[in-house]
Formats: structure tokens, C-alpha cells, sequence
């Protein structure tokens, strides 16, 4: 046999890995046309057998035709790609305060967004009810119906045990505690509904998009509160019960004695997110309200205001350098609405973290504020259901029912 068919070891080990039309599948997720023999070649499986599973792919929608390549004599072979537009994915963002609704394609581009007033203490079933009627709205704008959906990603201000949806003693969500969120919405909606806290989907939608070739990568995020995303290897960290990255909640040197909202005293949330940053300035006599304040004052070049944000910045890059040294990620990312726009914060931050962690742990990292902004979380959502429903197992039984209905 000659290298690449199915009688090679290498080339078997190759084709065990790939004998279904969902593995095949990920191979064409990268976007890029190919050819049959383009796919027998990396995946050790005969062409015959690459073909029965591209015409799968092509009644499921999932893939269609690319043109064609460039003949070696005869005729040219066809190539094939991914074809996102074959479903579409509803994703939504609850706040304290809004709503970020949205639906994408398979690939996670925007397809329509809206931005809603909406309390997140008005309760579950006003917030959810909402997205759901907000969310067939914007289907219809772009001329699909609810049949056309994959699934639903929602991202929530608060404690999520994942494998359920149900939030977790969420600290600004009266009455979500342990809510069949997932329930809810299928009883309207019969699709996956997958649910995570908002800074994991963060996380997710800023890799995902910006920075897919680092596997070690951390996601802060500095607003009304902060938390974390980690991403190691590759895979989200939840830990054991959803609650990983809780880092507004980490001991601060030097604040021993700051209230916390949360009972305790000295957390990292306590001194260095926008509502303590504006307390601060109140005690230095400079009124700011809140978050967006502070940021007014730092634009306008109010020098207390930047020394303020600044030594927030320092503040959490004294936790982060621990985080370095535990973690080694080669990307730290801050968003939020204090991260995404303030310079000074990721200054105050890069200050610390490179002169407190580890030389090796530091020689590669790059810290940086949000490239995605406040579409992180939209993108995220909709990552965490294509990552679900475009899987290998997922796409066998999208494939299995085809075949069973026809």
C-alpha cells in the first residue's frame, strides 16, 4: 500500500480517528475549501469512503460546494466548506441592568443585535420570556424561523452549575436561585439551551476570536464587580461546582481592613472595581458616581481620577502575578466595562504582574485590554453552543436522523 491509504498502521490509526462524518466534519470547521483527496490525504481514509461522508454533510446542510481546484490534468476536483449559514445561533447576554441579544451563524458573525434596558432582579421568567420574544423578533429580521435554530447560548451575571443551567446563589439575582433556566426556555423552544456566568462566555467569545492560537489564556473582567474566565489546554475551567475564576474575592494585601459586599473584608472587588474606585474619589472630594464617572474623569485628564484607576490596576495585578505563577498563561486579557476602557487600569496592572511573577512565566506573556469589547460575551454564548452542537457525537445524531426521517 502506499503512504496514506488505509493498509499503513499510521494511515489506520489516522482512519479509526476519523471513521465518522462528524470527525471528518472537524477537519472542514477551519473555514478553508477541500478537496476529497485533500481529505483521504490527512485523515488515512479511502476516497470512496470520504465521499459517502461528504454527501452525508451535504444533505445535512453543513457543508456545501467551494468551486473547484486547480486540475492536475482532467477534470478538476471539486472542493467543499464549511457552511455556516446552515443553522443559526441565538445568544444572549444578561446584566445587572440589560440585555444583549443576538443571532450569528455557525462561524459566530453577527448576523442582528439589539441591546435592551432590562433588571435581572425583575426575575427569571420576566428576563428569560423576554430574550425568547426578543430573540424570534430578530430571527424574523433576517428571515429565519425558530426551525433554523441550533441552539441557545446564555451568559449570567451570577454562579452557574453548567451541566445544568440552574444559577447558584447569585448575589445580584433574587429569586434565580437553582431556576430550571434551561427548562424554562425548552418549554417554549424546543432546542439545546446551554448556560454558563457571563466572564466564562467572556472568555470563550475573546479566544475564539482573537486569540485561538493560545491555549493558556486568562480573561479578566473589571466592572461592577470581578471575576475571571481561565482557559487551560484549550478547555474552559469551571471547577467543582461552576465557581472557578472567582478572583474579585481574593485576599488583597494592604485592604485588611475594606468591607466587602460579600461579608468579607479585603477583597481584590473591594478596593479596585468601578464602585470602589468611585468611593474613593468621593473621599478625595472628586464626585463620581460610579464606573462610568470614573472613566469621564480619567478622559478628561482629572489626575486623581487617573491615580485612582492606576492603583486599581496595581491591586489586581498583585493578585494576577499569582495567577502567573500558578497558571503560566501566555495571554491575560481585561475587559469589562472598566477594563475595556481604561489604558490606565492595564497599565497599573502590567506594572505589577511583570515585576512580581515568576522571569519564565513572564517571558512570553502578552496583557492586554478586550479586542471584543461588549461583543465578548455575544460571541461567547454562541461559541459554547456551536462547540456543543457541532461536535462529533452531535453531528452523528444530526446525520442518524436524517437518514431515519428519509
Amino acid at each position: 500500500m502506499t503512504q496514506g491509504s488505509e493498509g499503513s498502521p499510521e494511515a489506520g490509526t489516522a482512519a479509526a480517528n476519523m471513521a465518522r462524518a462528524g470527525d471528518l466534519f472537524q477537519l472542514l470547521r477551519d473555514g478553508q475549501a477541500h478537496t476529497r483527496a485533500e481529505l483521504a490525504l490527512a485523515t488515512g481514509l479511502a476516497r470512496s469512503t470520504v465521499a459517502t461522508r461528504i454527501d452525508a454533510l451535504m444533505q445535512a446542510g453543513l457543508i456545501g460546494a467551494a468551486g473547484e481546484a486547480r486540475s492536475t490534468g482532467g477534470r478538476p476536483p471539486s472542493r467543499f466548506a464549511f457552511n455556516p449559514a446552515a443553522r443559526v445561533v441565538l445568544a444572549a447576554d444578561v446584566g445587572a441592568t440589560h440585555l444583549n441579544i443576538a443571532v450569528t451563524d455557525l462561524a459566530g458573525n453577527v448576523l442582528v443585535r439589539q441591546k435592551l434596558q432590562q433588571l435581572v432582579e425583575d426575575g427569571p421568567r420576566i428576563v428569560l420570556g423576554r430574550i425568547v420574544s426578543v430573540g424570534l423578533e430578530l430571527l424574523a429580521s433576517v428571515g429565519r424561523c425558530d426551525g433554523a435554530l441550533a441552539g441557545i447560548g446564555i451568559g449570567l451575571p451570577g454562579p452557574v452549575e453548567h451541566l445544568t443551567g440552574r444559577p447558584v446563589k447569585p448575589p445580584i439575582m433574587p429569586g434565580w436561585d437553582q431556576f430550571d433556566v434551561v427548562g424554562f426556555i425548552q418549554s417554549i423552544l424546543d432546542v439545546p439551551v446551554l448556560v454558563d456566568n457571563d466572564v466564562n462566555i467572556m472568555a470563550l467569545g475573546e479566544r475564539a476570536s482573537y486569540w485561538s492560537d493560545h491555549s493558556n489564556f486568562f480573561f479578566v473582567k473589571v466592572a461592577t464587580g470581578i471575576g475571571s474566565g481561565i482557559i487551560s489546554n484549550g478547555e474552559l475551567q469551571r471547577g467543582a461546582n461552576g465557581t472557578a475564576g472567582d478572583l474579585g474575592h481574593t485576599a488583597t494585601p494592604g485592604a485588611e481592613d475594606v468591607q466587602c459586599a460579600c461579608g468579607n473584608v479585603g477583597c481584590l472587588e473591594a478596593v479596585a472595581s468601578g464602585p470602589a474606585i468611585s468611593r474613593e474619589l468621593k473621599r478625595l472630594g472628586v464626585e463620581a458616581g460610579n464606573g462610568s464617572d470614573v472613566l469621564r474623569l480619567v478622559s478628561e485628564g482629572n489626575l486623581l481620577a487617573i491615580q485612582a484607576l492606576r492603583d486599581a490596576g496595581r491591586a489586581i495585578g498583585g493578585v494576577l502575578a499569582t495567577v502567573v505563577n500558578l497558571l503560566n498563561p501566555s495571554v491575560i486579557v481585561v475587559g469589562g466595562s472598566m477594563g475595556d476602557a481604561g489604558e490606565q487600569l492595564v497599565a497599573g496592572i502590567r506594572e505589577v504582574v511583570y515585576r512580581r511573577s515568576l522571569p519564565l512565566a513572564t517571558a512570553h506573556l502578552r496583557i492586554s485590554h478586550s479586542l471584543a469589547g461588549e461583543e465578548s460575551a455575544i460571541l461567547g454564548a454562541s461559541q459554547m453552543v456551536t462547540q456543543h452542537v457541532l461536535s462529533p457525537e452531535a453531528i452523528e445524531a444530526t446525520l442518524a436522523a436524517l437518514t431515519k426521517a428519509s
